[in-house]
Formats: structure tokens, C-alpha cells, sequence
């Protein structure tokens, strides 16, 4: 439901935003303590920084998972420390072909071997690659995961220390059934037909799920001693990303589905703007430098009265959460 400007000058006047970060003692002044303690927590932080840039130097990562979710999860595997081998079949990954600036940029910096794994002396090629390795990602259903001898069970007798993540499409049972991230998020409502997804929720959600997973499961080895399989269903992730509107809060009409007038995208004189004041320090800030009570009607009648960029350099100047809204996608590595 639309708030009304009532209900926006009553959420003015209730004041309540985000807290001071100030510390001070009775009498005002600076309390030494707390400045002693924010300099300990300082030089802390700063000993921690270069173990903490890479917390997985010395961890080894095979990857044989193709298209987005696998490539991605082996991207930030990589991105904290971990050596990450690629094996591609002879035809290589998919994602190379509908978008090479993509494939190129997941891949920079890793190891690439092309095998096939239906042949038994790449299989061999690959087991001596594993006897060193502490997390195998694969994205095949389980059944196929059997055929080339990679699923987990077979695995482990061979190598006991090995975490392997299975990334599959359903969870358990239904791991064999066929399907992509516009079916995932389709069964979840995600979608607004005709139109298809800016983005790949199920993919990059499940990719991120798998990083999870596998840091779950070096951190049980390190527990027990031995590795373990953890699986990963993208149709999870999408359930997932779709809570949200599930519950109504992004759903049509809802407080952030269009019900809030201060939280949406307006026209411009040349474009649009997207308006985030959710928070009331931002909302009255807004209201005032507008000058408006803040209905949907205020909010449309004054972005139109000049450029996006223009409304941006306004945004930046008064701090509020608006940005002027792109024509087009930012440039690769924009």
C-alpha cells in the first residue's frame, strides 16, 4: 500500500535514524578509554591484513564445472588465496562461447587443462591432479558425475582428505532433473513474463553458495581429518533470492514492490532516477531539499524538472541515496 504523506511527515517527526558513532564522557569531552581501545583495534586490524587478504593461500582447487555457477564459485575460491586448476572437456566450456569477456575474466590468473574425461588416461591425468588437491567443484548430474568415476563415493577411497562440492540443479532425489537458472527462477516466481532476467539469480546465488560449502567443508576436514561431499541445488538459491517477494515486501504493491513512494524509480528530464530513502534521516532529508510531503505525485513532479545527472550531483550534494539510472549496461570492466 502507497504511504501517505501523513504517514511520511509522522515518520519525520519520530527521529529515528542511525546512531551517533560519537563517544564522549559526561562533562563532553573525548573519553580516552574508548580512543585507546579504537587505536589497539586499529593496529589489530593492520597486523591481520596481509593473513586476511589471502586466507586460503596454500589450498588447492579443481575445478570441473562448466558454464556460470562453478567458474564463478572457482573465481572467489581464487579471490582469497586459493590455487585453482580448471579442467575443460575438448569442446570446451559453453560460457567461452556466449561471452568470452566473461570467461576470460573468471579464468585470469588460473591453471587451464583441457581432458577428456571419458578417455581412462586423461581420468589417470586427473587422479594425480586430485592426490594433491583439497576442493574438486563439479557441476554434472550425479549420474554423469558416475560414468566418468568423479562422484564422491569413488573419490573418496581414493583420496580421503578431498572436499568435493557438487553443484546440481535440484536437491537430493531430484538431482537428475533437467534444468537451467530461467527454470529455477520461473518455479520461483521470479520471473515477469514475456520478459526474461536481467541476471542469473539461481547461478550467481548457488555460486556463492558453493564458496559457503566449501569452506564449511575445509573447515570440518580440519575437525575430523577427512573430507567430505557437500551439495549445492541452484533451485535452492533461487528460492531463496525469491524470499523477499515471497513474503511481500518486493511483491507488487509492497512496501518495496512500489508501496513506498520514497523507494522507486522515477522519471527524469532525460532519463530516470532510482530513489532509496528508506531509512527516516534519509526520507526528511529528501523531503526537505525537495520541498515536497512526499507522495508518489510530489516525487514524479519534481525529478522531471531536470537531467538524471543533474538530480545525481543534487543526491551527492545533500546525501541522499539516489543515482541517476544507466541507458545501458556499464562497459566490461567498468
Amino acid at each position: 500500500m502507497n504511504q501517505s504523506p501523513e504517514t511520511l511527515r509522522a515518520q519525520m517527526a519520530a527521529g529515528v535514524g542511525a546512531p551517533s558513532a560519537d563517544v564522549s564522557t559526561a562533562d563532553g569531552g573525548a573519553d580516552p578509554t574508548t580512543a585507546l581501545a579504537a587505536g589497539s583495534a586499529v593496529e589489530s586490524v593492520a597486523g591481520l591484513a596481509a593473513s586476511e587478504a589471502t586466507p586460503l593461500a596454500g589450498v588447492r582447487v579443481v575445478t570441473v564445472a562448466l558454464n556460470v555457477p562453478g567458474p564463478v564459485a572457482a573465481r572467489r575460491l581464487q579471490e582469497l588465496g586459493a590455487h585453482v586448476t580448471t579442467v575443460l572437456p575438448p569442446s570446451g566450456d559453453p560460457l567461452a562461447q556466449y561471452s568470452d569477456t566473461w570467461f576470460e575474466a573468471l579464468h585470469e590468473g588460473q591453471d587451464l587443462c583441457t581432458l577428456d574425461l571419458k578417455q581412462d588416461e586423461p581420468r589417470d591425468r586427473l587422479g594425480a591432479l586430485l592426490a594433491e588437491t583439497d576442493v574438486l567443484l563439479t557441476s554434472s548430474r550425479p549420474s554423469a558425475l558416475r560414468r566418468l568415476g568423479i562422484d564422491f563415493d569413488t573419490l573418496h577411497a581414493r583420496y580421503p582428505r578431498l572436499v568435493q562440492v557438487d553443484i546440481v540443479g535440484h536437491p537430493g532425489a531430484d538431482a537428475e532433473i533437467a534444468g537451467h537458472d530461467l527454470t529455477y527462477e520461473a518455479v520461483e516466481g521470479l520471473l515477469r513474463p514475456p520478459a526474461l532476467p536481467a541476471t542469473l539469480i539461481a547461478d550467481l546465488g548457488g555460486a556463492e553458495r558453493a564458496v559457503s560449502e566449501a569452506l564449511v567443508a575445509l573447515r570440518l576436514r580440519d575437525a575430523t581429518g577427512t573430507g567430505c561431499r557437500r551439495e549445492v541445488a541452484l533451485s535452492d538459491a533461487a528460492h531463496d533470492f525469491a524470499a523477499a517477494s515471497r513474503h511481500g515486501l518486493t511483491a507488487p504493491g509492497g512496501f518495496l514492490g512500489g508501496g513506498y513512494p520514497a523507494y522507486a524509480v522515477y522519471a527524469a528530464a532525460d532519463g530516470f532516477v532510482a530513489l532509496a530513502a528508506l531509512e527516516p534521516h534519509f526520507l526528511r532529508r529528501t523531503l526537505a531539499a525537495l520541498d515536497v510531503d512526499g507522495s508518489a505525485e510530489d516525487f514524479t513532479a519534481a525529478f522531471a524538472t531536470r537531467p538524471a545527472a543533474e538530480w545525481e550531483r543534487w543526491a551527492t550534494e545533500h546525501d541522499i541515496p539516489l543515482v541517476a539510472v544507466p541507458s545501458s549496461p556499464p562497459p566490461v570492466g567498468g
